[in-house]
Formats: C-alpha cells, structure tokens, sequence
C-alpha cells in the first residue's frame, strides 16, 4: 500500500510542473488588451457624462437667462455677464430684480471641465457656450463647443 502511494505522489508530482514564462507572458498580455479595451470605455462614457452635464447646466442657465428678462425686460448684456443672475448688475436699471438673484446656490457654476461658460449678449438675444474639453473655440469630439443655440 506505501509503495502505491508513493507511486502515486511521484506521479502527480511529475503532471503539475507549472506555468511556462511564455504561458505567463501571454496571460499577461491578454490581461493588458483587456484592461486597455476596458479603460478606454471608461474614459468615453466619463467624457460623454461631460457633454451631457454641460448641456444640462446651459439649459439650467438658460432658464434663469429667461426669469431676469421676464422681470427686467432684458437679457444681461455682455458686460454685466452671468453674475447678472446672482447680484443686482449696474448699467441698465432692472426694477423688479428678484431679491436674492435666480440661482438658488448664489454662483455661476463652472462647465464640467472647470472653465468658465462664455456668455454673449446684447440684452435681446443671448448665447452661451462650453468650449468643451480643450478650452477652445472649435473642435470635434470631446473638444467641440456646446453652444446654447444648438441644444
């Protein structure tokens, strides 16, 4: 019976040698093209939620934009900007200018890149736009401007 056992060991002993370093170097690079493929994805939909919140926030803006000028009977203009949305800009007179402004939190927020929106107007018309992820005017893909008269 020992002499069985002892056949047995060298025998499984024998079969189970290991993983060859070019077995583990394919595993390896299998797990890299993975793990890249994977990435990647994360990264275009983490862009893609960019876009999307950039679009929201112009709307949102766009609906205080709307609010000033049903009180005031203009839009901001350029040189009073958004912060025309949370202090009582100078210049043009708004008599009925909301107390406490029209954004609930007391800030212009930033495009979800961290930049400013740029604004434009001449009191009748408005546009507003994100310069997306470079910060450019201009640009395909993730770089391509959001601009409020296009959404």
């Amino acid at each position: 019976m020992l002499n069985k056992n002892a056949q047995f060991l060298r025998l499984v002993s024998n079969s189970h040698k290991g993983f060859s370093i070019l077995e583990i170097l394919i595993g390896l690079t299998l797990i890299g093209f993975t793990g890249t493929f994977v990435a990647t994805k994360v990264y275009d939909q983490l862009q893609e939620g960019k876009v999307q919140t950039a679009k929201i926030q112009i709307n949102k803006l766009g609906e205080a934009l709307r609010d000033f000028r049903r009180h005031c009977g203009f839009y901001p203009t350029s040189d009073q900007g958004l912060d025309a949305l949370i202090e009582k800009p100078g210049g043009r007179e708004c008599k009925r200018y909301a107390p406490g402004g029209y954004l609930s939190k007391g800030k212009i927020p930033l495009d979800p890149w961290d930049n400013n929106y740029f604004y434009e107007s001449d009191g009748r018309t408005y546009t507003m736009i994100s310069y997306g992820a470079d910060n450019i005017e201009g640009g395909e893909g993730f770089d391509a401007d959001i601009n409020s008269n296009e959404i």
